[in-house]
């Protein structure tokens, strides 16, 4: 049994249509890729902003400390000095 023309031509159409499903399907799935890396990205920008807000809040924290103590040393210092 041999292939008639239009058995061909059909066959060439299914093919040409599964071939731009296809395409369609990889594009949707690169779409929902690139939507996923954005909603990770934003996470990840809104975690570091957490992060360094945290991590200025330990700063100012520590700052405020050795301020303290600078100004307990200070007057250790100075009622060290009275006493002599």
């Amino acid at each position: 049994m041999t292939l008639e023309q239009k058995d061909i031509e059909l066959i060439e159409r299914l093919i040409y249509k599964n071939n731009d499903d296809v395409a369609v399907s990889i594009a949707r799935s690169f779409e929902r890729l690139e939507e996923r890396i954005d909603a990770a990205e934003s996470r990840l920008y809104s975690r570091f902003s957490d992060l360094e807000d945290k991590t200025e809040a330990c700063r100012q924290d520590i700052s405020d400390n050795i301020g303290t103590l600078h100004d307990e040393l200070r007057e250790l210092s100075r009622g060290d000095e009275e006493g002599e």
